[in-house]
This record gives C-alpha cells, structure tokens and sequence, in this order.
C-alpha cells in the first residue's frame, strides 16, 4: 500500500476518495445510494458508486467492500468522508474502516458539530451502544487549518495536509465537492451549489 508520510515527503500528488451520500426522504426508500470521488490532487480521476441502509449498521462495511474491490484501491492514499454517518444515522467506524483499508481515513465536518445533541440522537436508535462505541473510537473533534475533522490511520498534522492537498478552494476537498454536487444531481436533476 502506498505510504501517506513517504508521498507527503517526496512531495508526490497525494490520491483521495470522498465519499458522501445522495439526498433522501426520511423513511423512504430503505437504502441509499453514496458515491466515492477519486482525485488526484484536485483533479476528478473516477467514482463508485454504492448502497447502505437508511439509518442502519452496514456503512463500514458497505465501504470497505467497494473500495476494496475497485481497480482504484492500491492506488489511494486516504479516504475521506462527508461528516462521521452516511444514510441518516448510519454511523461509520473509522478505526475499522482504517484497519481494513490500511490507509487512513478522515471525516470531514463543515462546521463544529453539536455533539451532544449527536448523541442524544443516536441514542433514541436501534443499536446505539455499537453507533456510540465507532463515534468514541473516533476520537475528538480537530480543528486545524481551517477545518474540522476526525481522523483515524496517521497523525492529525498528516491529515491535515492530507485536506489541505486536496482543497481547491474554501475548506471541502474536491473530491467530498464533487460528489455532493453529483448525488445532488442524480437525486434533484440538478447540482446544489451548497458544497
């Protein structure tokens, strides 16, 4: 597997998938659909594409597997995910996820989140000690750079390279960009311009 700290030394293009999930109604349907955007750098270089289970358990596994089973995962640096649930409240452990992978993996936050209301939230769902257990996993909340993200797989001052790397403007990486506007388009007929 490609080296997140050796690619950052020898100043290579670091190769990032973003994964976010398309817009949905509460309750219907069952499963969403989310895309992984691989970039080079900021460059668009490919995407996946696959389901997980509104408000469900299967997020972790549902990317590893798509990863894992694309011709692009020998060649990625770090994932890089849309907030730490994907499909609602389906609640993606990152320790696992960078386990399996064997690279790191970072959730990227807009803005702070409201913890404890995050929280009271899951709790009032099926399974909440396992969805509390991969949000404490984890870890806290880092902001740096500019952004807000946990990190699970190499050090905060990586990752924080990592999303710097692989930002054109503001503070979303192109690759979490560019799948928002594309599951925006697929779900409405039209890209937002909120990415």
């Amino acid at each position: 597997m490609l080296n997140i700290e050796k690619a950052i030394t020898r100043k290579r293009t670091l190769r990032t998938i973003g994964i976010d999930d398309m817009p949905f109604n509460i309750g219907q349907p069952e499963l969403v659909s989310m895309t992984g955007i691989i970039c080079t750098g900021t460059r668009f270089e490919g995407m996946l594409k696959s389901d997980i289970t509104q408000d469900g358990m299967d997020a972790t596994q549902k990317i590893s597997q798509m990863i894992l089973n694309s011709k692009f995962y020998r060649q990625l640096h770090a994932v890089l995910i849309d907030g730490i649930t994907l499909g609602g409240f389906n609640t993606v452990d990152l320790s696992k996820l960078s386990e399996e992978l064997k690279i790191p993996c970072i959730s990227v936050m807009r803005k702070a989140p409201d913890m404890d209301a995050f929280k009271k939230a899951i709790e009032n769902l099926p399974h909440s000690h396992e969805r509390l257990a991969a949000l404490h996993s984890a870890g806290d909340v880092i902001h740096e750079g500019g952004y807000y993200f946990q990190v699970k797989g190499c050090s905060r001052e990586v990752a924080a390279t990592v999303l710097l790397q692989s930002t054109l403007h503001g503070k979303i990486p192109e690759c979490l960009r560019i799948s928002h506007l594309i599951n925006s388009a697929l779900a409405t007929g039209e890209s937002s311009n909120s990415a």
